[in-house]
């Protein structure tokens, strides 16, 4: 032990100050609380860097505020990180800017929340980058309203991203607009759900381009209401693709047009079905066709059906072919006429069938032939029989061989006969054989004598017997010689007497002699004389004895010579 702690607080006072510089470390150890009081601010500037360490906490806690603030900077940064924590408030506090700036960061990030707590808003506003940097989130929660308002912009970039964590809800409200633009987005990222929710509107609004994208998902969707309603459309279109859906429906809902008008194909395209969903039809109404197009097809089928009602004409473009096809049947039902109008024919050649046949009676008959001509055979054999039957004339009209010949037989029993009636000779014979047998005896009956020659034979061969009886006898007579050429045996047997009798002269000079094999004798005993005079011998001769048992003395006399021959043979 040495001398020191012998001395009284006079003979303390009275070493001088080169006497004090030459102590050892283990001389300045043995101090005592009473000798360190009494201890001129003289003398303690005469202290060396190396002896300073030596002083234990408690004797530093018993420095006098005078004799602390009257150290050098190289003196107090010579203090252990644990002598400065032992130092009082007030000594602390007694430290000018320049003092307490010369800390090193160590000795900074080893202040205690007391002490951090009562630096003046002056020291605060001084420290250095590398100081605010080595804060711990503890200590930057100790910091008072007061003190995070006189830090500047740079000082609050400088918070560690673990520290900023630590900043009170009261202390984000306490930055003005200047300061919270100091923030980087890695700080901001770093923000709690409670951090980001208390940061004033104001202070949200004048954020940066470059420091929105910086928030977190959970950020984001802690973002209240007026918040995210106050946020500029600069600043709307720089979120992420990972922000947008971590937007709330209560977020979405409360956007203001201007903001929705702001949407870039990012933000749109990132938004979630629910979200679509929450926009207001005022929102839809701002959407431009560049916008609409930039839509998921998992996010348009959140679109409620008052906002496809909202839709114009002019919107309609906007929709891709994908996203056409992605709408449920229920929404595309919901679009008013004059906008299914408006589709193109390639928009609408990317419906599904399904969706073809969900499509409302008034939207279909409304629909252009062009929009008609461009549908797929696929897509026209999903249309249901109303929505055949609704049809107008002038779109039968248009339907060309594309659109018929997929109809089914169902699909063609279902249009009317007024319909039946546009539909020229070259359409008619666009329809396929199974669908011919679908017509009705009423369409047949229909039919006008310009028309069936465009029936061809094959068609003409898949008629039933019903439709082929009810065709009207000048229709039949209207057929060409090969398309009567095309009825087998059993349709040439089940024809009406009068329809027998309407046939021309050179229909029946047209018919083989296996299709005379097949009429019957009431038949045979219809034809004028006329036309019995006009078969041929090879025909006559091909009759069996039955069917010429059925002449009557009159045909008999109108036969030539080489025919009544032929009867013999």
């Amino acid at each position: 032990m040495s001398l020191i702690p012998l001395l009284t607080t006079d003979q303390i006072q009275a070493l001088s100050t080169s006497t004090l510089a030459g102590l050892t470390t283990d001389e300045v150890n043995d101090f005592t609380t009473a000798q360190i009081v009494a201890l001129t601010t003289a003398q303690w500037r005469s202290f060396t860097t190396s002896q300073l360490p030596a002083f234990t906490t408690a004797q530093v806690a018993a420095i006098e505020t005078a004799d602390t603030a009257a150290l050098s900077t190289t003196q107090l940064r010579a203090l252990t990180s644990g002598q400065v924590a032992a130092m009082t408030t007030a000594d602390l506090a007694a430290l000018t800017t320049t003092q307490l700036r010369g800390l090193a960061s160590s000795q900074v990030s080893a202040l205690t929340t007391a002490q951090v707590a009562n630096l003046t808003t002056a020291q605060v506003a001084g420290l250095a980058s590398t100081q605010v940097s080595g804060l711990s989130s503890t200590q930057v929660g100790a910091l008072i309203t007061a003190q995070l308002a006189a830090m500047s912009s740079t000082q609050l970039g400088f918070i560690s991203t673990a520290a900023i964590k630590g900043l009170t809800t009261a202390g984000l409200v306490a930055l003005d607009t200047a300061q919270i633009k100091g923030f980087g987005t890695a700080q901001i990222a770093s923000l709690s759900t409670a951090q980001v929710a208390a940061i004033e509107t104001a202070d949200l609004a004048a954020m940066t381009t470059t420091q929105i994208p910086g928030f977190a998902s959970a950020g984001v969707a802690a973002l209240t209401t007026a918040q995210v309603a106050n946020l500029g459309t600069a600043q709307i279109r720089v979120l992420t693709s990972s922000q947008v859906p971590a937007l709330t429906t209560a977020h979405i809902a409360n956007l203001t047009t201007a903001q929705i008008a702001g949407f870039g194909s990012t933000q749109l395209g990132a938004m979630t079905s629910s979200q679509v969903a929450a926009l207001t039809t005022d929102h839809i109404g701002q959407l431009s066709t560049s916008q609409i197009a930039t839509f998921s097809t998992a996010g348009i089928r959140g679109m409620e059906t008052a906002d496809l009602v909202a839709l114009t004409t002019a919107q309609v473009p906007g929709f891709t072919t994908a996203l056409i096809g992605a709408l449920s049947t229920a929404q595309l039902a919901a679009m008013e006429t004059a906008d299914v109008a408006a589709l193109s024919t390639a928009q609408l050649r990317g419906l599904a069938s399904s969706q073809v046949a969900g499509l409302t009676t008034a939207q279909v008959a409304n629909l252009t032939t062009a929009q008609l001509a461009g549908l797929s055979s696929t897509q026209i054999a999903g249309l249901t029989t109303a929505q055949l039957a609704n049809l107008t004339t002038a779109q039968m009209a248009g339907f060309g061989t594309a659109q018929l010949t997929p109809l089914s037989s169902t699909q063609v029993a279902a249009l009317t006969t007024a319909q039946m009636g546009q539909l020229s000779s070259t359409q008619l014979a666009g329809f396929s054989t199974g669908g011919v047998r679908g017509l009705t005896t009423a369409q047949v009956v229909a039919l006008t004598t310009a028309q069936v020659p465009g029936l061809t034979t094959g068609q003409v061969a898949a008629l039933s017997t019903a439709q082929l009886v009810a065709m009207e006898t000048a229709d039949l007579a209207a057929l060409t010689t090969t398309q009567v050429r095309a009825f087998d045996t059993t349709q040439i047997t089940n024809l009406t007497t009068a329809q027998v009798v309407a046939l021309t002269t050179s229909q029946l000079v047209g018919l083989s002699t296996s299709q005379m094999a097949g009429f019957k004798t009431a038949q045979i005993a219809a034809l004028t004389t006329a036309q019995v005079a006009s078969l041929e011998t090879a025909d006559i001769a091909a009759l069996s004895s039955t069917q010429t048992a059925g002449f009557t003395t009159a045909q008999l006399a109108a036969m030539t010579t080489a025919q009544v021959n032929a009867l013999f043979l």
